[in-house]
């Protein structure tokens, strides 16, 4: 009976599994966003984010910790130097999956997972659309301007 295992197998021992999921992530880290196919990406979101939060503490514990799963010294490094500072005041979901369509050679569903604070084009367009942008409230229906040019044309009539 399988009770209680949610988790995707991927078709793969657990050996092959956390093999490839530890690469994965090493190579998320390193690149900032990867393709791969949509059930990967899931499972791999699972196995990264509790290790990128791991880094938002830069103490020799947890580069063991983060270490003893990623087993690779420029990864850590890059973790801990670079993408720590500019996750440290996110709460999670430190990744993003973006669906792009269906391979041609057998039909799987493939994506891209990147680092959400890496992709530049998003935080340009976001930043532009923050200063385009005006900030108003919701308080009323009536804006103030309809309010006052009734006002201004009844002295005009008398």
């Amino acid at each position: 009976m399988r009770h209680n295992k949610k988790f995707n197998h991927l078709s793969r021992k657990k050996a092959h599994r956390d093999a490839m999921l530890s690469n994965m992530t090493t190579s998320l880290i390193l690149h900032k966003r990867i393709f791969t196919t949509l059930a990967k990406a899931k499972s791999l979101r699972v196995f990264a984010e509790p290790i990128i939060n791991r880094a938002k503490e830069d103490t020799t514990p947890s580069r063991r910790v983060v270490f003893s799963y990623l087993q690779s010294k420029e990864a850590v490094t890059e973790l801990f130097t670079v993408i720590a500072p500019k996750i440290a005041d996110r709460p999670g979901g430190y990744t993003r999956i973006l669906k792009l369509g269906n391979r041609l050679g057998d039909n799987a569903k493939t994506c891209f997972i990147e680092l959400v604070d890496f992709n530049e084009s998003m935080l340009a367009a976001k930043a532009q659309d923050g200063a385009a942008k005006k900030k108003t409230t919701r308080r009323s229906r009536r804006s103030g301007k309809k309010a006052e040019a009734p006002a201004a044309e009844a002295p005009a009539a008398e």
